[in-house]
């Protein structure tokens, strides 16, 4: 299936890290969180990606152009760097299409502006561009398929952050009070699976989890997919930290292709006291 990823906003929340570069492109580890959610996609075998560009596309572009195969992949170095034979490839077999979607454009409006590069294609996958996570695709993605009656579907988690959930009157009076993990709240985390007729419920302007997705709810065509084990996302310069850490400390999750893991694991005690100390 087809991949379209949002990677147009200008990620006003890590400006202070990322005011010379988009958000996705900012790095963990040796490569930028948009190479390391496209490689995810990859490991299962979803190759042919559809870039919504927007804020600093030549960054991404250039990237891209100039991709080099060594940072990443071993190799053999030869006659003193005139010859380079790679051992292994991350990107030989993707095919990846750049689309200019806007500088001010919302996520809505950037999907139905690359709607021609999904003519045939009965699903596709989408994704915000900004969250790592282990889990099982393959899993969702079948389980997706055989809701014949539904167009959508994102992946659910209950984040495990140290807030509070409050229910309260207009007067102020509180009515409930509880920890967001055993609150029975979860978030749309931007793994999608589109039917291609998520279309017919889309008019130009609509912010996608807004209007489309409401009226889908309407319809009873939207469902989500719960995952319990291993999502982040990089919304702050917070977020990165702990992404670098656990990237520092072996073996990140999200990177599935090297793991061997493909399918979803609770998290390890480290990884609970990174995300609990993300929120103090």
């Amino acid at each position: 299936m087809k991949v379209v990823l949002f990677c147009g906003g200008m990620g006003i929340r890590l400006r202070d890290y990322s005011d010379q570069i988009p958000k996705p492109m900012v790095t963990i580890g040796y490569r930028p969180v948009l190479w390391n959610i496209m490689k995810y996609y990859a490991s299962y075998g979803h190759k042919d990606f559809i870039l919504c560009l927007g804020y600093k596309a030549d960054v991404i572009k250039n990237y891209f152009i100039n991709y080099d195969e060594t940072i990443s992949n071993d190799f053999v170095y030869t006659q003193g760097g005139k010859n380079i034979e790679l051992l292994n490839s991350d990107i030989s077999d993707w095919k990846i299409t750049f689309v200019d979607t806007g500088l001010n454009a919302n996520i809505g409006m950037r999907l139905m502006q690359v709607k021609e590069h999904l003519k045939g294609e009965k699903m596709f996958l989408a994704n915000y561009s900004d969250g790592l996570t282990d889990m099982d695709l393959n899993e969702m993605v079948g389980w997706f398929d055989k809701q014949k009656d539904k167009t959508a579907a994102f992946m659910a988690y209950q984040p495990t952050h140290s807030f509070h959930v409050v229910k309260r009157e207009d007067n102020g009076r509180v009515n409930e009070i509880s920890h967001i993990g055993s609150s029975g709240l979860f978030i749309n985390t931007g793994y999608f699976v589109f039917r291609n007729e998520i279309f017919d419920h889309m008019e130009y302007g609509d912010e996608l989890v807004e209007e489309p997705f409401n009226r889908l709810i309407e319809k009873d065509k939207l469902i989500s997919w719960e995952h319990q084990g291993f999502w982040a996302s990089m919304d702050t310069f917070k977020d990165k930290k702990n992404l670098d850490d656990i990237y520092a400390a072996g073996s990140p999750p999200w990177e599935v292709w090297t793991n061997m893991k493909q399918h979803p694991r609770k998290r390890t005690r480290m990884e609970k006291i990174f995300f609990n100390y993300a929120a103090i």
